[in-house]
């Protein structure tokens, strides 16, 4: 059986925690950022948890990470 391949795409994106949870940037934070108060912005910066309705399919493209 051949090795798998890690789906690199997500493999920027996420990364795995202490824990074994993925982490992930926030969306929303490219572009039209005028429109968008301060407070918005700021919140946008901190990392987030992926849902855990997400997360076997993650482990599934990204079986070494």
């Amino acid at each position: 059986m051949p090795k798998m391949k890690t789906n690199r795409s997500a493999a920027k994106r996420f990364t795995k925690t202490g824990t074994g949870k993925l982490k992930r940037n926030k969306a929303y934070k490219q572009h039209i950022l005028t429109k968008k108060s301060t407070k918005r912005k700021r919140n946008l910066r901190q990392s987030a948890m992926t849902d855990s309705t997400n997360v076997k399919n993650m482990k599934k493209i990204m079986p070494y990470i």
